[in-house]
């Protein structure tokens, strides 16, 4: 899938060990934006923030129906997709 029709949902890891969870079309900007404090209210004073996992989909639908179904997780849960992911992708 071509990226610039990639929709992603993507877990960051926070300096305090919180995990963010959020959609985009460009997880590298977004992972940026998050670390230079123009990102979500919660990742700002929480920098900096690592890119853990990532999911692409064809359409923003379903991705953002993915994020909030990840929302809803538990911290056990997330991480057990953290650890079966690899972001290098």
């Amino acid at each position: 899938m071509a990226s610039e029709d990639a929709h992603h949902v993507y877990i960051v890891e926070c300096a305090d060990g919180s995990l963010y969870t959020g959609y985009t079309t460009d997880v590298e900007r977004r992972v940026a934006e998050h670390n230079a404090g123009t990102g979500a209210k919660y990742t700002r004073g929480r920098t900096p923030v690592e890119l853990v996992y990532k999911e692409s989909f064809a359409g923003r639908s379903a991705a953002m129906g993915r994020e909030h179904e990840i929302k809803t997780f538990s911290r056990a849960r997330k991480d057990e997709l953290v650890r079966a992911s690899d972001v290098s992708e």
